[in-house]
């Protein structure tokens, strides 16, 4: 449905379009393929253009937004469901009911980006917490007879967790890349050469759910990388053999508000798209944990930037000061649900904002 969305301040119209759903998260290590070709693809102007071949395979069937938007492989409906509700084929997408288009990422390809880990060590492992949620991660490997080189179906997957955590200690963000949950477990033993770990994110206070295909190689590495950028070799992102620390520091692309008490709603700015003079945005408004309505989120962009379109919201603006109300149609979001809006801007991209907050009435 389209929403008749409001003319700004600055006396343009406001283009009216559909925006996606927003997303919460993805494995940073090992690194999921959609987090791996992010970083493989992303350039100084924010621009997406993939060195690794297979990652500029998936862009070439998905397009940039799947990698913009690289935390955001899930169901709302998913209710933890595996095998039956996503068909072989798609695990890797999630299937095709998710908010964004991740099908280039089923490609049977032995060309990924890829983790190099010791079969039987003890490692940390990471999931980005773009927005934080309660529930259980559960990550499979994949049997010895797999091959990279067909589809992913589920009888590819050991059939029990090889590790399982509930509620694991968070580290950092929300709304940045270096915002992790992190938890210690065991990899498999017995395993070599190349295998994929698949990961599924189910959330306790909703039936969302997220997947993720990360691609692996036991051959005796400690977290190390290969084929992201010029294809050599990276240090691995987090230390797989220690305790949780302070992740590095990275530019982040998002703004998170402090948390909602309890009935609030919070806001979570990112990034979309870039190019030469302009930009496109999303915004998140998160509930808490009892349902909101009539919102309202305002900003302050750093520099002389400006809104120049917005969908899904009705829009004022003054200076570098923007305000942004709901529409009739999602003015209402359920406990612990979302809604989003997205925009046009003039100017450089900001990878974050000011005074970025959410009130309702």
């Amino acid at each position: 449905m389209y929403a008749v969305a409001t003319l700004l301040a600055t006396g343009i119209g406001v283009v009216v379009a559909q925006s996606p759903a927003a997303a919460h998260g993805a494995m940073m290590m090992p690194g999921s393929r959609t987090y791996l070709c992010w970083k493989d693809g992303l350039t100084s102007t924010g621009a997406i253009q993939p060195n690794n071949p297979a990652c500029a395979a998936a862009v070439a069937q998905s397009g940039t937004t799947a990698l913009y938007n690289w935390f955001s492989v899930l169901r709302s409906d998913g209710a933890g469901r595996m095998a039956g509700f996503i068909p072989d084929g798609q695990l890797c997408s999630g299937g095709t009911g998710g908010p964004y288009d991740f099908t280039g990422f089923n490609l049977a390809r032995n060309d990924w980006p890829v983790t190099h880990l010791t079969s039987g060590a003890t490692m940390r492992f990471d999931y980005n917490d773009w927005a934080k949620h309660p529930g259980t991660f559960s990550l499979y490997i994949t049997k010895d007879s797999w091959s990279p080189t067909r589809p992913l179906a589920w009888s590819d997957l050991e059939s029990t967790p090889f590790s399982q955590v509930t509620n694991p200690t968070a580290v950092g963000g929300p709304g940045t890349e270096d915002g992790r949950y992190s938890w210690n477990g065991t990899l498999p033993s017995g395993k070599s050469g190349r295998h994929l770990i698949y990961s599924v994110w189910a959330r306790s206070d909703s039936q969302e759910t997220f997947y993720g295909c990360s691609d692996v190689v036991f051959d005796g590495g400690h977290g190390e990388v290969t084929g992201v950028g010029g294809g050599g070799t990276t240090p691995p992102t987090t230390p797989p053999t220690t305790t949780p620390t302070t992740p590095p520091t990275t530019p982040p692309t998002t703004s998170p508000t402090t948390p909602p008490a309890q009935g609030g709603c919070t806001a979570m700015y990112a990034i979309t798209g870039g190019w030469d003079g302009g930009f496109q945005g999303e915004v998140m408004v998160h509930a808490g944990d009892r349902a909101i309505s009539n919102w309202t989120v305002s900003w302050t962009f750093p520099g002389s930037q400006r809104v120049t379109q917005l969908w899904s919201g009705k829009a004022t603006s003054s200076g570098s000061l923007v305000t942004v109300s709901n529409e009739s149609w999602n003015g209402t979001v359920a406990a612990g649900d979302h809604t989003t809006f997205g925009f046009l801007g003039s100017g450089t991209a900001p990878t974050t904002v000011q005074n970025l907050t959410c009130s309702t009435t």
